[in-house]
C-alpha cells in the first residue's frame, strides 16, 4: 500500500482562489477575503448630474510580491498529518511544512536536516542523533502572521515516533518503523483489549528516547545501515504535542497547525486549493538557493485540464499527459520546456488473491504474461518508461530489475526476455491449464483504477490485451482517489473487491527493505494483495518463504547476501507466485515555464525552497498573455 501511493501526478501547478466554493475553515480562524476598490465619479454636463459606479482595474506592476509559484497537486491530500500521510500529495506538503532529522539531496543521498549529526553503536542497533538548536515551532494566522513558539527538541521527535506507532492514531504507514524496537508490538495491539496502564507501557516501550533537550536515541530490532533515511521519513517528523492534543483531528487545519519547516500553511480550502507561505523564521533560508515566497497548490485531477491551464499560463510546472506528449515534442516552444528523467517509482497491477479465480497462480501468471509492456510504454504512456519484470527499479539497492531469469515473459527479446509472441502463447497455455481454455468459463474480470485520464488509458489498453489475447471479459471501473484507497484498504468481503487494481509505488529510500519488505511482507508490511498463503509458502530455493527471505535480508549486514535474498524474493513475488503484475518503471515527463528554475528530487518530495522564479518575467508573460 505505499505511503506514497502514487497518483503519478507529480507537482503540477495552480491556484484559483474560488473562496465561495470552498469548505469553511475552523470558526475561530480569520478568513481573508479579497476586496475590490471602487470610486464614485461625478460627471457634470450643463445642469445634469450623472452618477456612475466605476470599478478600478489596477495597472499590473512588475515589482509586486510575493513571488508566487502555481502548481497542481492533482488531488487533495488524504492528510497532512505526518503520522497519517500515505500519498504523494501529502508527502509534498509535509516536506515543506516540517523538517525531518534527515532529508535527501537531489541525488537521493541522505543529508542532515533537523539533525546536526548522528552515530551508530558498533553492533548497529543503537542510533544517536544530535539536533540543531536554532529551529523553532511557528504558528501562522492572517492577522498575526508567523508567530514564533518554543524550540524544536528531542521530545518532539519521541512524541511523533510513538504517535505513529500507536494504533489509536490509525497510521497506515507505521510499518516503516517496525525496525524500531517495540513499534510493531504497539502498532498491532488492540487498544480495546488493554487497560490504559498496559497500553501506556507499550507506548513507552517504543525504543526512542530523549537523552537531553537536543539528543534523541533509537534502539533497533536488527542492524540497519539505512536507518538514517527512515529516521527522517515524514511519519517521524517532529509534531507539536500541545497542538495535537488540544485540537485532535483538526490540528492540521489553517490557524491551528504548528510547523517548523521553510513554509507555513496559509490556507486550505478543501477540494479546491492550498496555499503555503514562506516561513521567515526558518534558519535554513540563509543557505537555501530558492526565492519562492508563496506556493499555490490546486487539486485538479484531470491531467489534460491541468496541461491546458499550463498552456494558458495558469500553471508554472505540470506533468504532461500521455495524449499530449507527441504534441509537446513537436511544438517549438513546449519542446524546450520538456524534462524527462527516471524516477524510483513502479506502476503495477495488484491481484486480489482471495477473490476467485485470482487465487489460482496459473491465472495470475496468464494475466501478467498477456500484458504487452513494450506496446504499453511506446503506444500509451510514451515517456520512455522501462518495461518492468520486478517491483523495485534499477536504482534501488538489491534490485533485480531486468534479470531475464525472473518473469521473462515481461521482458522483450532485446532484454533477454521472451518477447510478447512467446509470452502470449504461454499465457494462453496457463489459462487453459487453469481450466479456462480460450477464456471459456472465465468470470467477468473487474479491473479498477483511480480516476485519472492516464490511468484510464492504461487500463483500457490492458483490458483490450486480455480480451483479444485470452478471450476473457473485462470490466474497467474507476473510483475517486480517497474512495479508491479506502476500498483497497478495507476489510470488505472478497467479492466486493476488484479482481485486479492499479497502484504506483514511489520509494521512500533506495533500499529493497523499503520495497519488498515494507510493502509486501504480510507479517511486517502491508498486505493489499491478500496473499498471506503464498507469502508464507516455502517457494524459495532453500524452502524459505517470501516473508522469511525479506526478513532475513533486512537483518543481514552482508550486502551481497542481502542482494541474493532480495533477488529470490522478487522471483517469488513476480514469477513463482505471480502475486502481482509489474508494468513499468516511471519517468517524470514534465514541462516547466522558462522563468521557473526548479529541482526534481527523486526521494522525499518536492522542496520549494530550492526553486527560483523570475518574478518580473512571470508577470510580464501573464500581462502579454492577457493582451
Amino acid at each position: 500500500m505505499k505511503r506514497r501511493l502514487s497518483l503519478l501526478v507529480l507537482l503540477l501547478a495552480t491556484g484559483l482562489l474560488v473562496i465561495s466554493a470552498c469548505n469553511r475553515p475552523p470558526e475561530d480562524v480569520p478568513v481573508v477575503r479579497e476586496t475590490v476598490e471602487t470610486v464614485r465619479t461625478v460627471v457634470v454636463k450643463e445642469t445634469v448630474i450623472v452618477e456612475r459606479l466605476v470599478e478600478v482595474t489596477p495597472t499590473p506592476s512588475l515589482d509586486q510580491g510575493p513571488v508566487t509559484v502555481h502548481l497542481n497537486l492533482g488531488t487533495e491530500p488524504l492528510s497532512i498529518d505526518p503520522s497519517l500521510v500515505i500519498d504523494n500529495a501529502g508527502v509534498d506538503v509535509v516536506e515543506n511544512l516540517f523538517l525531518g532529522l534527515t532529508g535527501f539531496d537531489a541525488e537521493g543521498n541522505v543529508e542532515p536536516e533537523l539533525a546536526a549529526g548522528w552515530s551508530a553503536s558498533e553492533d548497529g542497533l543503537t542510533w544517536t542523533f544530535t539536533l540543531r538548536n536554532d529551529v523553532r515551532w511557528v504558528r501562522y494566522t492572517p492577522s498575526a502572521g508567523v508567530v514564533p513558539l518554543e524550540p524544536v527538541t528531542a521530545d518532539d521527535i519521541v512524541f511523533a515516533v510513538r504517535r505513529t506507532c500507536d494504533p489509536r492514531t490509525g497510521s497506515d504507514y507505521a510499518f516503516v518503523n517496525y525496525i524500531i524496537a517495540g513499534c510493531q508490538r504497539l502498532h498491532k495491539a488492540d487498544p480495546a483489549a488493554l487497560s490504559a496502564e498496559a497500553l501506556q507501557t507499550l507506548v513507552e516501550g517504543v525504543a526512542v528516547k530523549a537523552l537531553d533537550e537536543y539528543t534523541v536515541q533509537f534502539t533497533l530490532e536488527a542492524p540497519a545501515g539505512y536507518f538514517p533515511a527512515i529516521a527522517g521519513l515524514w511519519v517521524n517528523r517532529p509534531q507539536h504535542r500541545p497542538t495535537v492534543e488540544q485540537y485532535g483531528a483538526r490540528w492540521t487545519e489553517p490557524g491551528y497547525i504548528v510547523t517548523n519547516g521553510p513554509y507555513v500553511l496559509a490556507g486550505w480550502f478543501h477540494g479546491d486549493h492550498m496555499s503555503l507561505l514562506r516561513n521567515p523564521l526558518w534558519p535554513g533560508w540563509s543557505q537555501a538557493p530558492g526565492n519562492i515566497e508563496r506556493v499555490e497548490l490546486a487539486m485538479w485531477s484531470d491531467d489534460t485540464d491541468a496541461f491546458a491551464r499550463y498552456r494558458e499560463g495558469e500553471l508554472d510546472s505540470v506533468t504532461v499527459p500521455p495524449t499530449a506528449l507527441a504534441q509537446v515534442r513537436e511544438d517549438p516552444t513546449l519542446s524546450q520546456e520538456l524534462t524527462i528523467f527516471p524516477m524510483p517509482c513502479t506502476e503495477y497491477y495488484g491481484f486480489t488473491h482471495t477473490r476467485p479465480p485470482m487465487d489460482n497462480v496459473l491465472v495470475r501468471r496468464a494475466l501478467s504474461a498477456a500484458i504487452d509492456r513494450v506496446a504499453l510504454v511506446e503506444q500509451v504512456t510514451g515517456g520512455g518508461e522501462i518495461p518492468a519484470n520486478t517491483f523495485a527499479p534499477p536504482t534501488v539497492f538489491g534490485s533485480a530489475a531486468g534479470d531475464p531469469t525472473i518473469a521473462p515473459w515481461a521482458l522483450p527479446e532485446t532484454h533477454g526476455g521472451w518477447g510478447y509472441a512467446q509470452a502470449l502463447a504461454q499465457a494462453r497455455a496457463w489459462l487453459a491449464e487453469a481450466g479456462f481454455p480460450n477464456g471459456a468459463g472465465f468470470p467477468p474480470l473487474v479491473l479498477m483504477h483511480n480516476a485519472a485520464e492516464s490511468r484510464a488509458l492504461i487500463a483500457q489498453a490492458v483490458a483490450e490485451m486480455w480480451r483479444n489475447g485470452l478471450g476473457i471479459e473485462v470490466q474497467v471501473e474507476s473510483r475517486e482517489w480517497r474512495e479508491y484507497l479506502g476500498l483497497l484498504n478495507s476489510n470488505a468481503a472478497p467479492d466486493a473487491l476488484p479482481h485486479v487494481w492499479r497502484l504506483g509505488y514511489c520509494g521512500d529510500y533506495p533500499d529493497q527493505n523499503n520495497w519488498l519488505h515494507e510493502v509486501f511482507n504480510t507479517d511486517q508490511g502491508a498486505n493489499l494483495l491478500r496473499w498471506q498463503a503464498s507469502a508464507e509458502a516455502p517457494l524459495g530455493p532453500d524452502g524459505r518463504s517470501y516473508n522469511e527471505l525479506t526478513d532475513a535480508a533486512r537483518r543481514s549486514t552482508d550486502p551481497e547476501e542481502r542482494k541474493a535474498l532480495y533477488r529470490e524474493a522478487e522471483r517469488i513475488l513476480a514469477d513463482t507466485a505471480a502475486a502481482f503484475a509489474p508494468l513499468y518503471h516511471y519517468n517524470v515527463v514534465n514541462v516547466t515555464k522558462p522563468y521557473l528554475q526548479r529541482t526534481f528530487y527523486t526521494l522525499g518530495g518536492n522542496r520549494f525552497e530550492t526553486w527560483t522564479l523570475d518574478w518580473a518575467a512571470k508577470q510580464k508573460a501573464n500581462v502579454q498573455r492577457r493582451g
